[in-house]
């Protein structure tokens, strides 16, 4: 059905309004071939806190960014080239339904859809589109993926010396390899990770060891790094939480405190997100060529 679209003017004239949405802050979208498969917004969790995002599935790309007005402008683009994905399904909580996971060789993380319903309709059409881009191309789908980043609330300590507490001085950093949430000390290493980066990464000591030991001559990958040193690794979904007067409740969601146990098992506070006009759309099972 997606096929049909692909030179129709109805595609056409959504990509623009895509493209027009972002702005100079976005990047081009119209390319020949490509066709607006659905669109919509999910929570997506951010590693301070879970944010509402607004995201367009193509039939090549993932694309998402920043809700500044609903449906009018949107900025902080990022796109993920599907061939690159891979989607894992994640249990319900009491709090915490209707997530997956989204992962890519370079970054992985979680989104939330606000019914179930909604949950089966984006992952099989992500799904669908994946399957359809390998087969057209013959590449084989990537079978190394980064790590999901535990968020800064769900580890009060370093979760590689279980003594470090985090504070303004001491600071959290996360390890590029696992994911795991360690102090300065417990992740003084930097290690390539070609699929992340063509520079070493911050690793925590116990995934140093791990990545070291599968090295003959591991010296020239890994290097010892300033325990204050950030190591770029701040998300750039959270930059916005930076800017005066912005706020994180739109009117497509009601953004509500309320306690939860996430994927990795223990107690923190979340923000619940309630339906208030939030259903998908998508193009092209029931739609006319024109």
């Amino acid at each position: 059905m997606v096929d049909k679209l692909v030179n129709s003017e109805a595609n056409a004239r959504r990509i623009t309004m895509v493209e027009s949405c972002f702005g100079s802050s976005g990047q081009p979208l119209a390319v020949p071939g490509r066709v607006l498969v659905g669109e919509g917004v999910l929570t997506k969790m951010c590693r301070k806190k879970p944010k509402t995002r607004q995201f367009y599935l193509f039939n090549d790309i993932l694309v998402y960014g920043n809700i500044v007005i609903n449906k009018k402008k949107y900025n902080k683009q990022h796109i993920i080239p599907l061939e690159e994905v891979k989607l894992e399904s994640l249990g319900d909580d009491e709090h915490y339904r209707n997530g997956w996971l989204i992962r890519t060789a370079s970054k992985s993380f979680a989104v939330y859809a606000a019914t179930a319903v909604e949950k089966g309709e984006w992952m099989a059409h992500i799904n669908k589109c994946i399957d359809d881009l390998l087969r057209k191309s013959g590449k084989k789908a990537v079978s190394e993926h980064a790590a999901v980043w535990v968020p800064d609330v769900e580890a009060p300590v370093c979760m590689h010396c279980k003594k470090t507490q985090f504070t303004l001085i001491n600071r959290r950093h996360h390890c590029r390899k696992c994911g795991s949430v360690v102090c300065g000390p417990c992740s003084n290493k930097r290690f390539l990770l070609p699929n992340q980066s063509s520079k070493p990464l911050r690793v925590c000591l116990q995934c140093y060891e791990v990545l070291t030991a599968a090295k003959t001559n591991p010296t020239s990958d890994a290097l010892r790094v300033n325990s204050q040193d950030s190591s770029g690794e701040e998300d750039s979904d959270d930059d916005d939480e930076a800017q005066k007067g912005q706020s994180e409740t739109h009117d497509l969601f009601v953004l509500t405190e309320v306690p939860l146990r996430y994927q990795w098992g223990t107690r923190y506070r979340h923000y619940d997100c309630e339906k208030a006009e939030t259903k998908p759309t998508f193009y092209g099972d029931n739609e006319k060529q024109e």
